[in-house]
């Protein structure tokens, strides 16, 4: 008896050790979130081997934490709820910062029923680790074993916490890393993408395009007399005016379109699986929507501000992704050099 109990502490080891060694190797090898979190969700199932179990990220922002993985037969369920940082065992574990072993949670104050109650799961035992990176708490990983199976020990919240300390430092590099990202595609005045990301983005949708044979539309757009904005009321206002006009922009788009500011006082709007008739609709309502907004009243201006609009559409005006920007273009400077404040189509 006493080797076989040998044996399975051996092997629990070596488990442990594996799941470090494989933890530790994510820090080097990948800086995608959405990889750490996978890899730390088999790492924990592996070597804890939980009935379910829960990875839980703050929302500094909102003062919740967020179901990010969920493991178990009711994972679904628990997939992107939330809950409150002073809620249940977890949220117990993110305000304090410290680890909770809970060995029959109907003994503990501190257990929400809310979730048992969703999942149809009934709770006996639990053991909550926070993930910490440089005095903050990152998230929380939450084991949860039911009445018919063991229930969690002093041991297993050790090997636990020492997953989560790999885990805050994978998570906290991979977000370190998307901030980066971030700024090298962020346009710093509107907090659009830039002309960098649009290169990106143009050629991955025209490839998608042609895969799946859907159109493609982008519209160029370039502000009416902003030069004269600029010499009249100062750079400052004009900064605010672009900033504004990204506000407009996003305001008027769909979730999958993508605006960016392309240089200057130019835009342009990428309209995934959307025809011309469509993307000229869409020029149209962003048309409207800057000319009913009146930009600086902060300043007690209240500026009227108007567009050329350009639209193209792949394939019927251009079969890559730079013909498409030329097409979109040229409609624009013809708005540019005639009318002003109005549309035109490749």
């Amino acid at each position: 008896m006493e080797a076989q109990e040998l044996l399975k502490e051996l092997k629990r080891t070596i488990d442990e050790l594996r799941a470090f060694n494989e933890i530790g190797k994510v820090l080097t090898s990948t800086l995608d979130i959405h990889e750490v979190l996978g890899l730390i969700m088999e790492q924990v199932s592996a070597v804890l081997q939980p009935a379910n179990w829960s990875l839980l990220l703050v929302d500094e922002e909102k003062g919740e934490l967020v179901f990010e993985v969920a493991v178990g037969p009711s994972a679904a369920t628990l997939k992107g709820l939330r809950i409150r940082i002073d809620e249940g065992i977890a949220g117990w574990v993110a305000r304090e910062g410290r680890t909770l072993l809970v060995p029959d949670v109907s003994s503990d104050r501190r257990f929400s029923a809310r979730f048992d109650e969703a999942t149809r799961f009934t709770t006996q035992s639990i053991v909550a680790v926070p993930m910490r990176s440089r005095g903050r708490t990152l998230g929380v990983i939450e084991l949860v074993n039911g009445r018919d199976q063991p229930a969690f020990t002093e041991k297993d919240a050790r090997t636990l916490a020492s997953i989560a300390d790999y885990a805050a430092i994978a998570i906290e590099n991979a977000r370190n890393f998307q901030r980066v990202q971030e700024l090298t595609v962020l346009d710093e005045h509107t907090g659009l993408y830039n002309a960098r990301h649009l290169q990106r983005v143009l050629e991955q949708e025209v490839t998608r395009s042609k895969r799946f044979g859907h159109p493609l539309s982008l519209i160029f757009f370039d502000l009416d007399r902003f030069k004269s904005i600029n010499d009249t009321h100062g750079h400052q206002a004009g900064s605010a005016i672009l900033r504004e006009c990204g506000q407009v922009m996003l305001s008027a788009l769909r979730s999958v379109d993508v605006g960016i500011r392309y240089g200057g006082d130019e835009f342009v709007c990428v309209l995934p699986e959307t025809s011309k008739a469509q993307a000229l609709q869409m020029a149209g309502k962003l048309r409207e929507a800057l000319v009913g907004h009146r930009f600086l009243q902060d300043r007690g201006l209240g500026l009227q501000v108007t567009a050329s609009f350009g639209v193209a559409t792949w394939p019927d005006d251009a079969d890559n992704a730079e013909d498409l920007m030329k097409r979109s273009d040229l409609a624009m400077y013809r708005v540019k050099q005639t009318t002003r404040d109005a549309i035109s189509a490749a």
